[in-house]
């Protein structure tokens, strides 16, 4: 497991802190103070996904929280716009979450400071009418403070999600 964070980390590192000015020292850690209940915190919020619960996803979320990447683009969701957007989802969906994998890391002195909690995994979201499914691998960077979390940005590809619906992709001519 050991092998796998450091792994992870540096992967992390080349992607988030792409300049490190002579000026400014920054640096990231995989082990610090409150990594365990960050994680904790994360992982609680997808398992409440998996049951549908988005009452205990909002609850993981600080009431400023903004959440972005849901429905593409640069989209961004306040705390009741991620409660309507999740109570829409789970009502036409059954979440159910695999492969995951959470990584707590921590930020200092970087325009990304904080602590941050990186979620991978798989999402396979089964239509309650159809039975149809859609697989979405899935990444997520949240940032935890005081035990909620304020910003989480969701990574996934759009373009599964719309083939998997019946949008065709034609190349220009």
């Amino acid at each position: 497991m050991r092998t796998l964070k450091m792994n992870l980390l540096l992967a992390l590192t080349l992607l988030l802190i792409p300049s490190i000015s002579k000026a400014q020292e920054s640096t990231v850690t995989i082990e610090f103070d409150n990594a365990e209940t960050a994680s904790e915190v994360v992982q609680n919020y997808i398992a409440a996904l998996q049951k549908g619960d988005v009452a205990t996803m909002n609850m993981h979320l600080a009431d400023h929280a903004m959440i972005y990447g849901l429905g593409g683009g640069l989209d961004s969701l306040n705390v009741a716009q991620h409660k309507e957007y999740f109570k829409n989802s789970t009502d036409s969906f059954k979440h159910t979450i695999t492969q995951d994998l959470y990584l707590p890391v921590k930020v200092t002195n970087n325009w990304n400071e904080g602590e941050w909690v990186l979620a991978w995994g798989t999402n396979t979201l089964t239509n309650k009418e159809t039975a149809e499914t859609i697989v979405i691998p899935y990444h997520t960077a949240n940032l935890v403070e005081n035990g909620k979390i304020v910003m989480s940005r969701y990574f996934y590809d759009m373009m599964n999600v719309m083939m998997a619906q019946g949008y065709k992709i034609t190349a220009p001519e």
